[in-house]
């Protein structure tokens, strides 16, 4: 199991960059820098490769619908030459209200958006032919009748660090998770709990592993939540920082009918609970939203408390397979926590 950390997107990103470079000696592996609408993910992931030298360095995630995919695959390309081959893609389609909101894109077909996307970045990656492509969303090069008729297949100039970029998809829907299983090198779920995995996902992860490719080898998972570790309620409180974030997801990303979170939550077994923070959340009445998330899903989606029972938890994400603990640490030194991490895995 390795260990991995977001960069908080929303705050200063250059002391965010300058806590990487020290975790990085303590034994981070992977950090991940998200895009929504603040600054870009390539921008920062470019400047902590300017800054390190071993963790790798993914996007989380770049949204399918905000780029060409050979732009996309262009982009992690560069990234992983000059971060000499630590790039990782993490792509996903994000949501209507930030997709149509924020950039003013058709929210349609994310999935067939997604599968060509990864199959493009592929190809561009291998290098090994002009680049054509007949897909559920995108032809390359352009049909003469939707164009001027003068494109023609091109191929990556540059020769790529690596044939082939290890690509995670953030997904919750059960399509969207099938397909993820099927074509991704690995998954990126969130606000995920462990212990209800297998009943929330286990079916669409088994069909779309029907399905897999072999030489993909083994879909790898990212998940977990914040870390904390001591005792006393004091530090189990801090599991609370959590609450806003998760009323914001399951409350307010999206509208009645139309909320990926909430319609998880719903299937981990919180159908009340979510439609409270729901309503409450759209009502504008976010603290009371935070308020009514239930004790079980803060605890179940962090690892907070002695060091004990985190090591519970980490157990407890192992037997879900995740295979790269994504953890926040709070409550004390970052550089103390990740190591004390690390020696339990």
């Amino acid at each position: 199991m390795r260990i991995s950390m977001p960069l908080q997107y929303a705050g200063e990103a250059k002391p965010a960059v300058d806590q990487v470079v020290e975790l990085e000696k303590a034994g981070l592996d992977t950090v991940w820098v998200a895009e929504a609408y603040g600054y870009d993910s390539p921008t920062l992931m470019g400047y902590i490769a300017a800054r390190t030298e071993r963790v790798n360095i993914g996007s989380a995630i770049l949204p399918v619908y905000t780029r060409t995919p050979t732009l996309i695959a262009q982009t992690a390309a560069g990234l992983d030459y000059l971060s000499d081959g630590r790039a990782v893609l993490g792509l996903g389609a994000s949501g209507p209200q930030v997709i149509e909101g924020w950039h003013g894109v058709p929210y349609t077909k994310p999935l067939g958006r997604t599968r060509d996307v990864i199959e493009i970045c592929r190809k561009v990656w291998a290098r090994e032919e002009r680049l054509t492509h007949d897909g559920r969303v995108h032809t390359l090069p352009l049909p003469p009748e939707e164009g001027t008729g003068l494109g023609k297949p091109l191929k990556i100039i540059n020769h790529p660090v690596r044939s082939s970029l290890p690509v995670f998809v953030a997904s919750l829907g059960e399509k969207n998770v099938a397909m993820t299983a099927e074509i991704a090198d690995g998954w990126l779920p969130h606000l995920f709990i462990p212990e209800k995995a297998g009943t929330v996902w286990g079916e669409s992860l088994a069909r779309g592993k029907a399905k897999r490719d072999p030489s993909l080898g083994e879909l790898q998972i990212s998940a977990g939540g914040l870390l904390a570790i001591g005792e006393g309620e004091e530090t189990r409180k801090l599991a609370d920082f959590t609450r806003p974030m998760i009323a914001l997801y399951v409350g307010g990303m999206g509208s009645k009918g139309k909320n990926f979170y909430n319609d998880v939550a719903k299937r981990y077994g919180f159908e009340e609970a979510a439609e409270r923070i729901q309503d409450l959340y759209l009502e504008g009445k976010k603290e009371e939203a935070a308020a009514a998330v239930p004790e079980e899903f803060v605890e179940l989606t962090n690892l907070v408390g002695p060091e004990s029972y985190v090591r519970e938890r980490v157990a407890a994400f192992r037997e879900a397979g995740v295979t790269d603990l994504n953890v926040t640490p709070v409550g004390g030194d970052p550089v103390t926590l990740i190591e004390k991490l690390r020696s339990m895995l």
